[in-house]
């Protein structure tokens, strides 16, 4: 059925809301109000009214520089909210326990929640010890070598949505976090981007270490990070590379099962 042959609601506002949320949800970047208006074939001053609510409730937030529209935090969260439940983790539970096995290093799955990083699951590798990063536990996303991972996937706008001013930032241990401002954040972000992975050293908890990578929807944008922790005197720096690469495979294995489909 067209947009011209769509049969009339009997909630138009709310239609029209969802409408214009699953348009953004579609594109890469942020849109003109004029531009929905067109590929939604509705007025530019409906087009207006409705984003005015949906930025005061935070569903999108507006780019003044730009003049245009993007998704705003309160999208990602129920984005994460379903990521967060049972198929995701379902997907996700084996991928780390086979990865868990030949490694030898406990590994978790994370999703992002506000600024936060919320854990939905975690295999702890045979005479490893336990970790904060347990199913449940919420932690800033700045400090984690999971958040790290699904910030750079995000478009910067989103970031600096998130990170506003320097009360977004926060630390955990006495190990003091380099990343206090947005401007470091971005510079890191873009060298994770470069990588095409994430680490944390002693941010989180002391002597332990990171690596994750970005799982990611048909977009290609993020849902989740799968992430490796261990002893940073087990494992040498040189060595994180190698370990990176299993985790971005995973990663990528996983993002290809939440597409409905399986590799080979």
């Amino acid at each position: 059925m067209t947009t011209t042959e769509r049969k009339p609601s009997k909630v138009p506002a709310a239609e029209n809301t969802l409408r214009i949320l699953k348009l953004l949800s579609a594109k890469r970047g942020p849109l003109a109000a004029s531009t929905i208006a067109t590929s939604l074939e509705l007025p530019r001053s409906s087009v207006y009214h409705l984003l005015g609510v949906m930025e005061q409730s935070g569903f999108v937030m507006h780019l003044h520089e730009e003049q245009r529209y993007g998704l705003g935090v309160a999208a990602f969260e129920l984005s994460s909210a379903y990521s967060r439940q049972e198929p995701l983790s379902r997907l996700g539970r084996p991928l780390l326990a086979s990865l868990v096995d030949k490694i030898g290093e406990s590994a978790h799955l994370a999703v992002l929640h506000g600024r936060d990083v919320l854990y939905i699951v975690e295999e702890r590798a045979k005479n490893r010890p336990s970790l904060v990063t347990d199913v449940g536990v919420r932690l800033p996303s700045h400090l984690t070598a999971s958040g790290r991972a699904i910030l750079a996937a995000l478009p910067k706008s989103q970031v600096r949505a998130l990170y506003p001013n320097a009360a977004a930032f926060s630390s955990r241990t006495e190990v003091p976090s380099p990343i206090v401002k947005y401007s470091t954040l971005s510079a890191h972000l873009d060298q994770v981007r470069i990588r095409g992975y994430s680490t944390e050293s002693g941010e989180v908890t002391d002597g332990f270490a990171s690596v994750a990578a970005a799982v990611t929807d048909h977009l290609g944008w993020p849902v989740a990070a799968v992430a490796v922790t261990f002893l940073e005197e087990k494992v040498p720096a040189e060595q994180w590379p190698a370990l990176a690469a299993r985790v971005t495979k995973v990663a990528g294995e996983l993002s290809t099962r939440i597409h409905g489909r399986r590799d080979g």
